[in-house]
């Protein structure tokens, strides 16, 4: 990952993903007990979905931006395209996803393809600060866990401002700063303070509405979120899965994934779900 001075990443951080990531991840599956050539989408429901509460937040999202069969949904920031799969498996929607991290892309096109859905999500390298998409192309631009990458936001924001349609949505579920200050690292998105952008919660959204959004809802998360954080973690990892966290995170996943929970629970970062609109 390039430096704070950049203001988005070039790649992601380095803890993240490794060679060969997709072999590795068929490997865990199979390691897991699943048939790898028989594959249903929530037999990737472990470890897809690395965000604060997993699937159960991306259908909250999902409730919370009225979204509709069919909308075309540009996915920022897909990792291996966990949320995208699930957005067209139980909404009916046509999922583009972009990531900077080509391990990431690569290994989420070869699970997407293994579980049926390369019809209805597509997954491309590219940057959230410069996407290759034309205006007014989706319906619903989609991020979740992408704004601490980002040192400067406003770019983000106008990105996503410039790819929606007239009235078009703004989905966020973002970790933001809490009230208490320092977070502890390594956390999944940055092993220590200079590489983490965390804002407060009015601040993303005054940079949300400089960028000309307004504002449709916003809801605080954290306390659904703290709640996530105090239950206690399956042994082994995530559903046996633990190689496939390994993969994805590196070997000291647990510990970052520890701090997320610890950081919810002492009050250093707070989660929010949002919705903004091209009014």
């Amino acid at each position: 990952m390039s430096g704070p001075d950049k203001p988005y990443y070039t790649s992601r951080p380095s803890h993240y993903g490794r060679p060969q990531l997709g072999d590795a991840l068929l490997e865990a599956l199979t390691a897991a007990g699943k048939d790898i050539d028989n594959l249903a989408p929530n037999d990737l429901a472990p470890f897809e979905n690395l965000h604060v509460r997993g699937r159960a937040a991306t259908r909250d999202l999902a409730r919370l931006a009225g979204l509709r069969r069919g909308d075309r949904i540009l996915h920022v920031g897909c990792g291996i395209g966990g949320p995208a799969r699930t957005l067209a498996v139980e909404y009916g929607c046509h999922v583009t996803g972009v990531d900077i991290a080509e391990s990431y892309v690569d290994a989420g096109r070869l699970l997407t393809e293994r579980v049926g859905l390369d019809d209805a999500v597509s997954l491309h390298v590219g940057n959230a600060l410069d996407l290759s998409y034309g205006d007014t192309s989706f319906d619903v631009v989609w991020m979740q866990h992408v704004g601490m990458y980002v040192s400067d936001k406003t770019p983000l924001y106008h990105e996503a401002r410039r790819v929606l349609r007239p009235r078009g949505k703004l989905a966020m579920h973002e970790i933001v700063a809490g009230g208490v200050s320092p977070p502890h690292y390594p956390t999944p998105w940055a092993s220590d303070p200079s590489t983490s952008f965390l804002v407060s919660p009015d601040r993303m959204r005054e940079a949300l509405i400089k960028c000309g959004l307004a504002q449709v809802e916003w809801q605080d998360d954290t306390p659904n979120s703290i709640e996530w954080a105090r239950k206690p973690v399956e042994a082994g990892g995530s559903g046996g899965l633990s190689d496939a966290l390994d993969a994805l995170l590196g070997p000291d996943y647990r510990e970052r994934i520890e701090n997320v929970r610890r950081n919810l629970i002492e009050e250093r970062i707070e989660v929010v779900q949002a919705v903004f609109t091209t009014a």
